[in-house]
């Protein structure tokens, strides 16, 4: 059981600059013990020669290698095209420019 009192949570909510009833600090401290107990939980299933880790599993790279492979050519690329002009794509201007 941790070692929370009702006059370590009334400090700790006067660091935080938040009011508390008797009835608020008396429910806080059940529950806050409840947390605190749970973690040391935790730390203690962990203690030992446990590494570190942001996954439970290794992590393997899963993307394919970058392989520079044949594309559309500039003229079959812009065969589609409504409009093209000078090798490039042609849209009807969407912003009012001066």
């Amino acid at each position: 059981m941790s070692e929370l009192t009702p006059d370590l949570v009334r400090h700790l909510a006067s660091l935080a600059r938040i009011q508390v009833t008797d009835a608020e600090v008396d429910r806080l401290t059940e529950q806050l013990a409840v947390i605190v107990d749970a973690v040391a939980t935790i730390n203690k299933a962990v203690e030992g020669d446990v590494p570190a880790t942001s996954h439970p599993i290794p992590m393997a790279n899963v993307f394919r290698e970058d392989v520079v492979e044949p594309s559309l050519t500039q003229t079959e690329a812009l065969s589609g095209a409504a409009d093209s002009d000078q090798g490039r794509f042609r849209v009807a201007a969407i912003l009012d420019e001066e």
